[in-house]
């Protein structure tokens, strides 16, 4: 039971990590603005990164629940 669900987190974080952009991608090697500026992150944008964080701790709960089970 806690190993499926703790698959099932780790796809659901894969495909967080996978989901999110990068400010410095294609744009930036094609003319985009290349500085560093702080990124604000707005609507679905938002929601994927807070939810790759949790997930990240929910997978970090599981990985040390099932070490000590």
């Amino acid at each position: 039971m806690i190993e499926t669900f703790h698959i099932l987190v780790a796809l659901f974080l894969s495909l967080g990590i996978l989901l999110q952009s990068r400010a410095s991608g294609l744009s930036a090697t094609f003319g985009g603005s290349g500085s560093s500026l702080q990124i604000q992150r707005r609507g679905a944008e938002k929601l994927i990164y807070k939810a790759t964080i949790w997930l990240s701790i929910v997978f970090f709960a599981l990985s040390l629940l099932r070490w000590f089970i």
